[in-house]
């Protein structure tokens, strides 16, 4: 019998500011995740990992698949665009949706999903942002994680959506590196805990990530 699953998800914001260092900052990130969870034999056994990307659109860059699958996609900029969030939660749910096997009669399920969602700017599609909201609370997850990074990012629209937001000031290798240092963190501790608790704790962050109260 497989192990069961537990599906992470990563919401990142690739509108036109995130152009140049920020978004090169992102994928070696993203790629040190990977490689960080690799080496975590149980996180290996369990995690499957999916990346939804949204600018002027939302899409899904990597259907989910275990760490060991994974290859990475890649991820581009358009040179300009609105940032459309709520397009991103809607997507998110349909994932979500359609990839999380639940709990049967003869079956165990998945593991309850992390998503973490990143991003610099605002929805500018704040009408269904708001929409999506109260969609997205209504899945099963058992940890929504918000990271408003950079200094135009707004915070105040991920803190509707969750009571985790954190902010990233500066965008540069070192501040995305520990970035995402935690997040493997935070997989890894909540892969361990799945089972004896509905919800995760997560760690302590690194200096360069604020706690928004």
């Amino acid at each position: 019998m497989s192990a069961r699953r537990l599906p992470v998800y990563l919401v990142l914001d690739t509108s036109g500011s995130m152009r140049g260092e920020p978004i090169q900052a992102l994928k070696v990130g993203v790629q040190a995740l990977i490689s960080t969870l690799r080496q975590d034999p149980h996180a290996l056994e369990s995690v499957h990992l999916s990346i939804i990307t949204f600018d002027a659109k939302a899409r899904v860059i990597s259907p989910l698949q275990s760490l060991e699958d994974f290859q990475m996609p890649l991820i581009e900029c358009p040179q300009s665009g609105p940032t459309m969030t709520g397009a991103a939660l809607e997507m998110l749910c349909q994932c979500v949706d359609k990839d999380v096997q639940r709990t049967t009669a003869d079956h165990k399920g998945d593991w309850r999903p992390i998503a973490f969602l990143m991003t610099d700017g605002g929805p500018n599609d704040t009408a269904l942002y708001a929409q999506m909201i109260p969609e997205v609370q209504k899945r099963p997850f058992a940890s929504i994680i918000a990271c408003a990074a950079g200094a135009n990012a707004k915070v105040e629209p991920l803190r509707r959506l969750t009571s985790n937001v954190f902010n990233l000031e500066t965008m540069d290798g070192h501040s995305f590196a520990g970035l995402f240092q935690w997040v493997s963190s935070t997989v890894s501790s909540g892969n361990r805990s799945m089972g004896a608790t509905s919800s995760i704790t997560l760690p302590p962050p690194p200096a360069e990530i604020q706690i928004v109260v």
